[in-house]
């Protein structure tokens, strides 16, 4: 790469000949010769926690919210983690589904796959710490829509996608 060529433009290229990263309709339909191939987790250790808020989430008028919390205290990185021996902070970070039969179904997925650490990783943060996030799995982390429709609701398809999402990383 000649220094006439930046860094960025080389990443938007490798998108725009689709060699960037899966999409998450690509990561939902990704299966290897028919068959789901399970993930192996790289999640460092942490707390899962939910409760019922009597409130609902638009979109779903009739059901209360399931309000998911996730706790990451700071650590140490392991041999599993980008950079290991080095720290990371800690995080914490809230979701939402319905409180209705696929949200509770979802979620029973959710405590499977955060107990088999494939939830979150560690990654570089916009600060250029080592920090807590999430790894390929979409999660609500707005009540409502604030700008995306990626973090927040209504959005009708989420549970069927988060479902398949899952299902593709072995959880049932």
């Amino acid at each position: 790469m000649g220094s006439s060529q930046s860094s960025d433009k080389l990443h938007c290229n490798r998108y725009l000949k689709g060699q960037g990263p899966n999409s998450l309709v690509q990561q939902v339909n990704k299966k290897v010769d028919g068959r789901i191939i399970p993930s192996v987790g790289c999640q460092p250790k942490g707390k899962m926690t939910w409760e019922i808020l009597h409130k609902n989430i638009p979109g779903f008028p009739d059901d209360q919210t399931l309000k998911i919390t996730y706790v990451f205290p700071e650590g140490i990185q392991t041999e599993k983690h980008p950079n290991p021996g080095q720290p990371y902070t800690g995080s914490q970070m809230c979701t939402y589904l319905p409180d209705n039969h696929e949200g509770k179904t979802v979620l029973t997925l959710l405590e499977k796959a955060f107990n088999q650490q494939l939830l979150f990783t560690i990654a570089i943060g916009e600060s250029g710490d080592d920090v807590v996030t999430t790894a390929s799995v979409p999660l609500k982390i707005q009540l409502e829509e604030e700008g995306s429709m990626i973090d927040g609701y209504p959005d009708m398809n989420y549970l069927m996608t988060l479902n398949k999402v899952l299902r593709n990383k072995g959880i049932k």
